[in-house]
């Protein structure tokens, strides 16, 4: 009888510590569930992404400060080209070129000197072409004639030039008078009547 007290009590200890183990494990496995606010951190990288295929590479040449390729915003005008590109120099001819029209990637935009004629200044020749006739100083250059100078050209209305500046803002600056083949409107015969008044 007095061994009782004694075996309560190692019983009460062996309960307490079972019960201890029990509430250390549940505990740990508790803490060892991951945090849900965890995984909503990573996505804040794709901008960059979309920020780098929103550019236009030009070149711009002519009668400028600074000629050369320049990266621009897509979106962005003739005007923002010649900005880039130092400014337009006191020889410029700033009348010729269509400031407003928008930027194509790989696109040459020519600056015009004044009084210039010929392949130096296509767009002062298209400018001055008479109505109906072919262009009276040299050939159209298709990468950076303006809506008029291309409705200017025999044959070529103002529904077809759109469809030729559409062309040019999709695909880029033309590297070949042939690709006037691909212009809805413009076929084989047209095409042969426009391959002395334009060029690339």
């Amino acid at each position: 009888m007095p061994e009782l007290p004694f075996e309560l009590s190692r019983r009460r200890i062996l309960l307490a510590v079972g019960c201890l183990a029990l509430l250390l494990f549940f505990g740990s496995k508790l803490l060892a569930r991951p945090q849900p606010t965890a995984a909503l951190a990573p996505p804040a990288a794709p901008p960059a992404e979309t920020a780098a295929t929103t550019a236009v590479v030009v070149d711009v040449v002519g009668a400028v400060r600074k000629p050369g390729l320049y990266r621009l915003e897509q979106g962005g005008r003739i005007a923002d080209a010649v900005a880039r590109a130092g400014g337009a120099t006191p020889k410029a001819d700033l009348a010729l070129i269509n400031l407003a029209a928008p930027l194509a990637d790989g696109e040459q935009i020519v600056v015009p000197k004044r009084g210039a004629a010929g392949p130096g200044a296509p767009t002062a020749a298209a400018g001055s072409s008479g109505s109906g006739g072919a262009p009276s100083g040299g050939p159209v250059h298709l990468s950076t004639a303006t809506l008029e100078q291309l409705d200017s050209l025999p044959g070529i209305g103002p529904v077809t030039a759109q469809k030729i500046l559409d062309y040019r803002q999709r695909h880029g600056a033309f590297t070949s008078v042939d690709e006037l083949d691909a212009v809805p409107g413009i076929g084989p015969a047209r095409l042969d009547q426009l391959k002395d008044l334009v060029a690339p």
